[in-house]
């Protein structure tokens, strides 16, 4: 029951309040730059990076970034700023 109240309070929060979706529910908030930069706000922390791969770990699963000639030109506890070619972006849910 508290549960169900918990979730109608933060959707009439979300709805009468204007409040940003990503903020309430606890998601990421992912900008791209074309194919170059790609910047994620609200993850859990780094798993794997390499020059062609970096996952982040999210509140629900993963998230996966493949493309080539990464680097990691920023990195904050709950933010990352990433450049490189930018083939792949995917949510793993586990």
């Amino acid at each position: 029951m508290a549960k169900k109240w918990g979730h109608n309070l933060r959707n009439w929060m979300i709805k009468n309040l204007e409040l940003p979706q990503d903020v309430m529910m606890d998601l990421p908030r992912i900008t791209m730059i074309g194919q170059i930069h790609i910047y994620v706000e609200n993850h859990r922390g780094l798993i794997t990076f390499s020059d062609k791969e970096l996952r982040l770990l999210l509140k629900q699963g993963q998230l996966l970034i493949k493309g080539k000639g990464f680097v990691i030109k920023t990195i904050l506890p709950e933010e990352i700023l990433l450049e490189g070619k930018i083939d792949q972006v995917l949510y793993i849910n586990e």
